[in-house]
């Protein structure tokens, strides 16, 4: 690592600490060229993933994005923002263990849906008449019949 002070590439760790739980590591530094200490973090770098949009448009992925959708099915659910925020690093974790650096939006909603579908129904529902934009009530109630039977 090298030196902020005198650009001297030797240096030694005198101390290393866990931090942010775990996903951080703190480094404490002594140049071996000048002496004085300097602090550096250590942290995984995520391959950028990329969204393949419905109209074939591409962007970054934004777990912020799924965490917004969630908290709009969940409204005045008894889901817990630990239990959202949970379900949103679920599915974030698995984007990046696909290790494909494209994902397509119908992928992530049945990642969103199946965690949905194991926490809440109403949510679910909720989520679902939205992401899969059913013309009419024949098509919700196909839904609903479904989930239903899958809970018997």
């Amino acid at each position: 690592m090298k030196c902020m002070y005198c650009d001297c590439m030797e240096s030694k760790v005198i101390d290393t600490r866990p931090t942010d739980e775990g996903t951080v590591i703190r480094r404490r530094r002594e140049c071996e060229g000048c002496g004085r200490r300097f602090t550096t973090y250590e942290k995984v770098e995520h391959v950028a993933v990329l969204v393949v949009k419905r109209d074939g448009r591409r962007e970054s992925f934004d777990p912020e994005k799924i965490r917004g959708g969630i908290i709009k099915a969940c409204e005045k659910r008894p889901v817990s923002m630990d239990e959202i925020d949970q379900m949103v690093s679920d599915i974030e974790r698995e984007v990046y263990n696909s290790l494909n650096k494209e994902i397509s939006t119908p992928r992530i909603g049945e990642l969103v849906m199946d965690k949905l579908k194991e926490k809440d129904d109403v949510a679910y529902v909720r989520f679902a008449s939205v992401y899969k934009q059913f013309k009419d009530i024949d098509e919700f109630m196909a839904e609903l019949r479904e989930l239903v039977s899958e809970r018997k």
